[in-house]
């Protein structure tokens, strides 16, 4: 996993695959150790897209240039779509907060965000039968404990979209898919419902505005948390982005002659499918160096879902 360092009045406290976390500077004890959880501490948290690529829970090599920025503005974009929903974006000019500059280097790529109490659980929706899905629609007839029609096709659209939540499982561990009833049972009944009925109404609303611009919304997974002084169920992380999200060219889908030309998606196949016919990952060896070309077809393709969405084209 990728490290970084601290930002001008900014510590960086944490990593994911393609994201880094900071908090506030001034929160550090004058001996440069934290009084506790930084991220438990802050009220804010400076959210930082990076240009990384990961694929089967792994980071890859190069990076995919322009990646962090447009993910950053994707979501902020979606965040304006959905003025309803609460969102974990903060601004520096609320008097409730005290925070630094944002530096120039990560201004494009970062959000300043109110810390939350994330809930455990990806809330996935599917509005089409593809991916992982319809592997487990294959084998048991359904998804997520929950009976779909018999005899559906890799790409078929189901009958009305469906909530199949995940549990985030640690870092370094693959998520797995659960039940409703599980997730009531990791949250509560009133929060799993809350979840469940908030993703549902979200994916119904972006799958029109996708529609509207020639796109499908296919799938795609949200995350939320507890809003720490309201106590309110928060959208958070990134939001119907390309890493988060599946979208297929519409007029593709209803004329392509092959899978390949009908479910051709504008996020980071290019990458996993290359990767599977180059890499063993059985043998547990570094997945190998994505190829010049590789990089560019697929910043090409998150390029070409942003310019889509918010120019309309």
């Amino acid at each position: 996993m990728t490290d970084t360092g601290d930002l001008d009045g900014w510590t960086h406290v944490y990593s994911g695959k393609v994201r880094d976390l900071y908090v506030p500077t001034a929160l550090m004890t004058d001996d440069d150790t934290w009084t506790g959880d930084p991220l438990s501490l802050s009220p804010v948290v400076l959210v930082v897209a990076s240009d990384r690529v990961s694929a089967f829970d792994r980071v890859l090599e190069p990076a995919i240039p322009g990646k962090g920025a447009l993910l950053t503005s994707l979501t902020r974009w979606w965040f304006d779509q959905l003025p309803e929903v609460p969102n974990h974006l903060a601004y520096a000019e609320d008097d409730r907060y005290d925070v630094p500059a944002i530096p120039d280097e990560v201004a494009e790529r970062s959000m300043l965000c109110r810390s939350l109490d994330m809930f455990p659980v990806e809330c996935v929706v599917r509005g089409y039968l593809t991916g992982s899905g319809y592997r487990e629609y294959v084998a048991t007839g359904g998804i997520g404990g929950l009976p779909l029609p018999e005899g559906l096709q890799d790409g078929d659209r189901l009958p009305e979209p469906v909530y199949t939540p995940a549990w985030k499982a640690p870092l370094g561990e693959h998520d797995e898919n659960i039940s409703y009833e599980r997730t009531v049972e990791l949250v509560g009944e009133t929060v799993a419902e809350q979840l469940r009925a908030v993703s549902l109404s979200v994916f119904q609303h972006a799958s029109q505005v996708a529609e509207e611009r020639g796109l499908i919304l296919a799938d795609t997974k949200f995350e939320f948390g507890a809003d720490r002084e309201l106590g309110i169920v928060t959208l958070a992380d990134e939001v119907l982005t390309s890493d988060s999200s599946r979208y297929w060219d519409l007029e593709a889908y209803l004329t392509g002659a092959s899978p390949e030309i009908r479910m051709a998606s504008f996020d980071k196949q290019i990458v996993r499918d290359w990767l599977a016919a180059n890499w063993d990952q059985a043998a547990d060896e570094d997945p190998p160096t994505l190829p010049t070309e590789i990089v560019e077809q697929t910043a090409e393709r998150y390029r070409a879902l942003v310019e889509r969405l918010t120019l309309g084209l």
